[in-house]
């Protein structure tokens, strides 16, 4: 087989593209045609990208055929990511100890405080008319959110931010520098937690990290190393998903007033409308495993060391698994996506996600009706991670 040839069909693909920019501003129809070819198409760099709805909750559902260990992303760490990069049977001490954490119970307490962030940040530049949303709510609301869960001061804000992109998207002028790049920064992460775990040691408080200290599972307490890795799992996901997802929901409602008219005219719908827009706009649009047996996907045959890509973007729209997938509609019932994942490694921080995104929308809309995108600007959305790399809204 070569490099752009299809799998399981005698139609062309061509894996480059999944970094088309134009495919990562509107991913849908790109989506569409791959899934026309195949369960399984070839990836973007080697390996294989699995299109259809279920292929893909085949592969979230076995993690004892598709991996998400270490061998499947590489962020240049020292630790693995806990507990996405813990595979069962040791992954369940770590949910059993996370979940309890970051149950529905627990994120409702934060409500009050995060819809008093939003309206701060709001109230920052109402009265100009106009904002960079990005910069002016997007990343500081999940950002704050998450240093204050931590118990960590808002003045190391800008640092956590500069030590995310440097993670997630690392300079370069090749892979080689970017990787050394990637690494130079991981090692910074672990130092400044390795830090704060140890001043927890000495010092405990009312915060997350002094409660990853105390904790125990079976008599055992967990290591320096695990509350690095979780705390370096925490800080990727914290600071940039829903950023991204805040992104791509008010670009989409800023260039579709009638949708955004609902939620005006209506704010209880505002719950269903979240998880609408994470089916469609599906932010974490893939997710990596590494394959440790040999299985069949689709008829496509994977072996043992291959590289899957798990395209949740167009698992979320296919029409097989539902049959109106083109249409958005934010009185669905039920919206069964896949925006966080599925399976044992079903995203942690879910419910404080929907809450930090249900209370922007709620109180954005209910002091800011109408909007619109500024004239002349070009969305420039990355790859995997739908980020846009300016969004300026314009109100009044």
């Amino acid at each position: 087989m070569t490099d752009d040839a299809p799998i399981g069909s005698a139609k062309p693909f061509d894996p480059a593209l999944f970094l088309d920019p134009a495919a990562s501003g509107n991913p849908q129809p790109f989506y569409r045609s791959a899934r026309e070819i195949g369960a399984v198409v070839p990836g973007p760099f080697g390996g294989l990208e699995v299109m259809r709805r279920a292929e893909v909750e085949y592969v979230l559902q076995h993690p004892e055929i598709f991996s998400s260990a270490m061998e499947a992303v590489d962020l240049g760490q020292t630790v693995p990511l806990i507990p996405l990069q813990i595979d069962p049977p040791q992954h369940l001490k770590y949910r059993k100890l996370l979940d309890p954490i970051f149950a529905p119970k627990q994120m409702n307490l934060l409500e009050p405080d995060i819809t008093r962030l939003v309206n701060e940040l709001i109230d920052a530049f109402i009265d100009e008319g106009s904002c960079e949303f990005t910069t002016a709510l997007a990343e500081p609301l999940p950002s704050s959110v998450f240093l204050r869960l931590l118990g960590l001061p808002l003045s190391d804000l800008d640092m956590f931010l500069g030590m995310k992109s440097g993670i997630l998207r690392p300079t370069g002028a090749d892979p080689a520098e970017m990787k050394a790049a990637q690494q130079a920064t991981a090692a910074e992460i672990e130092r400044y937690f390795a830090e704060a775990i140890a001043d927890r040691k000495r010092q405990p408080r009312e915060d997350i990290l002094s409660r990853f200290l105390a904790a125990e599972f079976d008599g055992a307490r967990l290591t320096v190393d695990e509350i690095l890795g979780i705390c370096f799992l925490f800080i990727l996901a914290g600071l940039d998903t829903v950023t991204d997802t805040l992104e791509c929901f008010f670009a989409y409602l800023a260039q579709h007033p009638k949708q955004r008219q609902l939620i005006v005219a209506d704010p209880a719908i505002i719950p269903s409308a979240v998880e609408e827009l994470l089916r469609w706009e599906t932010p974490v649009a893939g997710v990596a495993r590494v394959a440790i047996k040999d299985a069949d996907l689709g008829g496509c045959p994977v072996h043992k060391g291959d590289h899957v890509g798990v395209s949740i973007g167009s698992a979320n729209t296919d029409e097989r698994a539902l049959p109106d997938a083109s249409s958005v509609k934010f009185t669905r019932d039920a919206s069964r996506h896949l925006a966080f994942g599925g399976g044992v490694h079903r995203c942690l921080g879910s419910h404080l996600a929907r809450l930090e995104l249900r209370t922007t929308l709620r109180e954005w809309h209910g002091r800011i009706p109408e909007y619109t995108i500024a004239e002349g600007t070009q969305l420039r959305y990355g790859f995997g991670l739908r980020q846009i790399e300016s969004l300026p809204l314009i109100f009044g």
